[in-house]
């Protein structure tokens, strides 16, 4: 596929024809506003999935006005969440998966389809490119590339670290915010246990983000304690910060809830 616009192509389209909004929504899930259009990725609604131990209160999900969409990362319960997905499809819509991946169950209004990596999926006002990912538990798995609005973002799932970032980079980079998950999470219900992170670490993802071109870094998939075989890098925010010194991207910490701005 060709080149992506250039950015500043980009920021007169938006100043053009009306901004894209981003809402960080609870654990990794975001929606994408535009007048009209709606996009989510990953939302989740279900207290039950974490219980207790996720920190995060669940932003609430409403049907879009306009035409809506949802993207997943992959079919596990705190990214694929049917009663969010629902909520967010009420109105109708589509929810596009990954290739080999088969989300169930769909809401009773919502078609669904398969994305292939590198193939653009035209959805309304916004265009999606599912491209590669990698899963901690070697599931299927993608990373999305959203351009609407005049504006390029880059949410990350809960991929690991992976050797296709500088593709992704020279095929849609730079991105005006990447949005990755931080919390290098290890695992210990896959036997034997391997002791190693099966999602970005807080360096990793300051990593990804360099290699990405990526203006401004938003943590998401972090904020779970007290669980046994679930455990987070201690201070995942704070290792931001360090690992960002220096480097020209920005950290936005953005609570559940919380719009992103663009000044």
């Amino acid at each position: 596929a060709g080149a992506w616009p250039a950015s500043s192509a980009l920021a007169e389209a938006a100043q053009a024809g009306g901004g894209l909004r981003i809402q960080r929504l609870a654990w990794a899930g975001i929606r994408l506003q535009l007048p009209g259009a709606t996009l989510f990725i990953d939302p989740l609604l279900d207290r039950d999935v974490w219980g207790d131990a996720l920190a995060d209160p669940l932003a609430p999900i409403a049907a879009a006005e306009g035409s809506a969409h949802v993207l997943v990362t992959h079919a596990h319960g705190d990214h694929f969440d049917p009663k969010a997905v629902g909520a967010a499809l009420a109105g109708g819509g589509a929810l596009v998966h990954p290739a080999g991946t088969h989300p169930l169950p769909l809401p009773p209004r919502a078609r669904a389809w398969a994305a292939a990596t590198w193939e653009p999926q035209l959805l309304g006002d916004f265009t999606a490119t599912a491209v590669p990912a990698s899963d901690g538990y070697g599931d299927p798995q993608v990373s999305w590339v959203v351009s609407a609005g005049g504006r390029r973002i880059f949410h990350g799932g809960d991929t690991l670290w992976h050797g296709h970032w500088w593709r992704i980079a020279r095929q849609f980079g730079p991105f005006d915010a990447v949005f990755l998950p931080v919390n290098g999470a290890r695992f210990g219900w896959r036997k034997p246990v391997s002791g190693q992170p099966g999602v970005l670490t807080p360096e990793q993802a300051v990593a990804a983000a360099t290699v990405l071109g990526a203006r401004r870094l938003v943590p998401i998939h972090y904020g779970v304690s007290g669980m046994e075989a679930y455990v987070e890098v201690a201070d995942p925010i704070g290792g931001l910060r360090r690992a960002l010194r220096g480097r020209a991207t920005r950290l936005q910490v953005l609570a559940p809830g919380d719009w992103i701005d663009w000044t």
